[in-house]
């Protein structure tokens, strides 16, 4: 039963569904979901950075100058 539950949590966070909503669902805390899934979660670097770009938010990696 654990284990599907954390497939469950682990796809939906994977899914781009925010933490704070897995939280809610499943009863726990965020600090709970993410002490346990976030090792889990993967694949939404791409994404990430490319909404920081558009929004011009993505810092300067050091030495860029």
């Amino acid at each position: 039963m654990y284990d599907n539950r954390h497939t469950h949590l682990t796809k939906w966070l994977n899914d781009g569904i925010p933490p704070a909503q897995v939280a809610e669902w499943t009863g726990i805390s965020v600090p709970v979901l993410l002490a346990t899934c976030a090792r889990c979660v993967d694949g939404q670097l791409p994404d990430l950075k490319k909404r920081l770009e558009t929004a011009g938010d993505l810092p300067e990696p050091p030495g860029a100058d």
